[in-house]
């Protein structure tokens, strides 16, 4: 009889040490507002995501033994007011890594580097009241994420410091024989000491579409994100830029350059312990970029946190375009489309967006 109790005694004991070896975690956040957007007319509706996408997710990770750990991540987005499915299934992540003494490396769809840094509300945001959403960089919009990525995280040399490299056999899509359209790569370095954060990333992506005649119709997308930001306490002061630049082979030997430009700088208030005022303002610039001129976006943000898992929030920010004639301005973007005659159309200067909402993380 003690001979049984003690090998049933062992076999909780290993039981227990393997299920704390490995985890799986389900997580997620919900959110949902009631927002105004104005272009050339206006439309009044319930609204998913403008302050977090509403997602859930499976984080697991698993001790391997000798400090080598195995780690996925799926997950998925989806919209409050309807219920449906965002993009694909595991749109916003779908990886799996080994991290170790060498570092970290993580294969799959995930977030690019310059990506990573804009969609870090922390620091940027580009969320669709954010204006690196509405500038539709590199960053905050067309290259936000990636496909068939390999990101090596390098391990920390020195306290504060993360630096990262990414390929990528083709960023959006899937790959095709003999094509290198999509082929992707990017790095990025971030360093925090206390109150002080600086950071800057880059993306190469090679557009080759197999044109009829050599190397016209392709084109290179380059762009590279800086931000610098110090918490004073009382406040917190972002500065930061985003330059996108897109050569096109018109025809043999004949290139022509599109340019974005987006500046800007944000101020953070706590006010109290549970509330946070922002307000930023921002200049996009540009040429040949369709839509994006130039506009001056001004954007406000209040959080009240009535929990650890639950906010209520209010969002304002207004578009000031200043685009040539007959070209279409800057909106607020909306994860749900605009509406009909809410996008300012040629000749309008102005648009401006306005929501109330609760985001649960869980």
């Amino acid at each position: 009889m003690k001979k049984t109790v003690l090998a049933l005694a062992a076999l909780a004991a290993v039981s227990t040490s393997a299920l704390a070896q490995s985890s799986v975690t389900i997580y997620g956040v919900v959110d949902a507002s009631l927002e105004n957007i104005k272009g050339t007319d206006s439309v009044t509706r319930v609204s998913s995501d403008n302050l977090a996408t509403s997602r859930v997710g499976f984080r697991g990770i698993e001790d391997l033994g000798g400090g080598l750990k195995g780690k996925f991540t799926l997950e998925a987005g989806l919209k409050t007011d309807t219920g449906a499915q965002d993009s694909a299934f595991w749109g916003r992540s779908a990886w799996l890594g080994l991290e170790g003494g060498f570092g970290e490396v993580r294969i799959g769809r995930q977030d690019s580097l310059i990506g990573s840094i804009a969609g870090n509300t922390n620091v940027l945001g580009a969320q669709p009241y954010d204006d690196l959403k509405i500038a539709g960089t590199f960053s905050g919009d067309t290259y936000r994420r990636v496909n068939n990525g390999i990101t090596y995280f390098l391990p920390k040399f020195v306290d504060g410091l993360s630096l990262a490299a990414q390929y990528a056999t083709r960023a959006n899509g899937e790959e095709v024989a003999d094509n290198d359209d999509g082929k992707a790569w990017g790095l990025s370095a971030q360093y925090l000491a206390g109150p002080f954060a600086i950071g800057a990333a880059y993306i190469n992506v090679d557009r080759q579409t197999v044109p009829a005649t050599p190397g016209v119709g392709a084109s290179t997308d380059e762009g590279y994100l800086l931000f610098a930001s110090y918490d004073f306490g009382a406040a917190k002061l972002t500065g930061y830029y985003e330059s996108d630049d897109s050569e096109i082979v018109k025809a043999a030997n004949q290139a022509t350059y599109d340019k974005r430009n987006v500046y800007g700088i944000k101020v953070g208030v706590p006010i109290g312990a549970n509330f946070n005022l922002s307000a930023g303002v921002s200049k996009v610039d540009g040429v040949n970029f369709t839509n994006d001129r130039e506009a001056t976006i001004v954007a406000v943000k209040g959080v009240y946190t009535l929990s650890k898992r639950t906010a209520v929030y209010g969002l304002f920010t207004n578009v000031d375009n200043d685009s040539p004639a007959g070209t279409a301005g800057l909106n607020v973007a909306s994860v749900n489309g605009a509406g009909t005659g809410a996008v300012p159309v040629a000749g309008d200067k102005a648009g401006r967006g306005f929501a109330i909402g609760v985001r649960h993380s869980f």
